[in-house]
């Protein structure tokens, strides 16, 4: 499979526009209030009838501080105690939950985002995941994927250990630059030692893999001090990095209002930004897996990538296809069957249900047989940059041509741009479409027309 990425940027600037990052498909903009508990329940009860293995995420939403380009659903405090009751409610869901389904399933994935999930103490991390283990049957550590987002400064060497003997056996580091004017700029001031430090004790623990999150985008950046914090990066090696868009929606995410728009790198620098990190990363011999992210030939990621095995969820990108995803905690959203569920995201009315007995769903969607194969065109598209049409209509009982003519006349188009080269039998993404996936996608979703004004999603490049 043929792995590499060319920057065109007039192609990239003819085709800036707004669009998902299809974690999921129906998107979470298309979520309702007419899905709730009970439609929940009767999805877990349709899901046992399978053999899919489970995946668990945790949101533990606390921060110490709040970082001003942050777009997650979180609480920054510096009251430690309020992780207590937070954790006691996330216990009886778990246990809730574990109810749902039949014991002989096997958990694969594990992941605990946030916020920030070391801001709980290591007894109330010990705690969760001992809680976790009485409730599932967790595949052991050689099969298991059971990984953690770390923010530096909130985790010494100590913390790392511990979180490996716990069984988790995958971290992403947050970084997001190490220039200390950026840092200031977005209240987020992090040394080099301390991320150097985390990482090298997670190799020590015997950590699998290390991804390292980064920003491009953000205010005072350029392109010559993004590629020195590149080449800081690459000195600790990491086998996989994220390099995030920065979407500037401070209508939509209060602490954004605290950043100057004038301070933000105008269209072009950030367009420079981009292309010196993919000139950079693959002449470092990182492989673009897509959507943002790089990763070593060897790592799990390009071997699934390249086998045909790997898959996008909430997470981001996986190697674990097939699994009902159980979310725990506020805001978390769950794929169980053929539907999604999402939790209340407030903590009161959250604490509020979880103590009355009943799971924290206030919405989701119960997809049709149209949603399930657009989510099947998406998914593989979007992780492996090529479709087989024989294969979709064997899946489906469909014919493809007949089905999706007028996606077809629209990816015409893109193959006459260079985006992707289109045969009877499917089509591949070439090396300068790549970063315009999203865009490929988009042909496929037929809920975009009426959400594209309304500023649901952010720019694709």
């Amino acid at each position: 499979m043929d792995q590499s990425i060319v920057f065109d940027q007039g192609l990239i600037q003819r085709y800036d526009q707004s669009g998902p990052r299809y974690t999921s498909y129906p998107t979470a903009v298309e979520f309702n209030a007419g899905f709730g508990e009970a439609e929940y329940r009767q999805a877990c009860a349709r899901s046992n009838a399978s053999s899919r293995p489970l995946s668990i995420y945790f949101h533990i939403p606390f921060c110490d501080t709040v970082c001003f380009y942050c777009a997650c659903n979180k609480i920054a405090t510096k009251d430690r105690t309020l992780a207590e009751p937070y954790l006691q409610r996330v216990h009886q869901e778990l246990a809730m939950q574990s109810a749902l389904f039949a014991s002989g399933r096997q958990v694969e994935q594990l992941h605990w985002g946030g916020g920030t999930p070391t801001f709980i103490s290591q007894d109330q991390m010990i705690g969760l995941m001992e809680a976790t283990r009485r409730h599932f049957r967790l595949a052991p550590d050689e099969v298991g994927e059971y990984s953690i987002e770390i923010d530096p400064r909130e985790t010494d060497g100590d913390s790392v250990r511990l979180l490996r003997e716990l069984g988790f056996n995958r971290m992403s580091l947050g970084v997001q630059d190490f220039d200390p004017q950026v840092q200031r700029a977005v209240n987020r001031i992090q040394s080099e030692a301390e991320t150097l430090a985390v990482l090298e004790a997670a190799r020590g623990a015997g950590f699998r893999s290390i991804s390292i999150d980064l920003i491009y985008g953000l205010p005072l950046q350029t392109a010559l001090s993004f590629t020195q914090t590149l080449d800081k990066i690459l000195r600790f090696a990491p086998d996989r990095l994220s390099v995030f868009n920065y979407a500037h929606l401070p209508e939509r995410f209060k602490p954004q209002r605290r950043i100057s728009v004038e301070e933000l790198p105008p269209p072009q620098e950030k367009l420079d930004i981009l292309q010196a990190t993919i000139d950079r990363l693959t002449s470092a011999g990182y492989v673009y897996i897509g959507m943002d992210h790089f990763a070593r030939p060897n790592d799990e990621l390009a071997q699934a990538q390249r086998n045909g095995t790997l898959y996008r969820n909430f997470q981001g990108y996986s190697t674990h296809a097939e699994c009902d995803l159980i979310g725990i905690g506020v805001t978390s959203i769950g794929k169980v069957a053929n539907t999604y569920a999402q939790n209340l995201r407030g903590l009161d009315e959250y604490y509020a249900r979880i103590d009355a007995g009943r799971l924290a769903v206030f919405r989701g969607i119960e997809l049709d047989r149209d949603d399930e194969i657009r989510r099947d065109v998406i998914t593989r598209t979007i992780s492996h940059f090529i479709l087989d049409f024989r294969s979709l209509e064997a899946a489906w009982g469909i014919d493809f041509h007949a089905y999706f003519a007028g996606e077809l006349a629209r990816l015409a188009d893109m193959a006459a741009d260079g985006l992707l080269k289109l045969e009877d039998s499917g089509f591949q993404v070439l090396p300068k479409g790549r970063l315009l996936i999203r865009n490929i996608c988009m042909c496929f979703d037929r809920y975009l027309t009426s959400k594209q004004s309304q500023g649901s999603f952010s720019k694709v490049i």
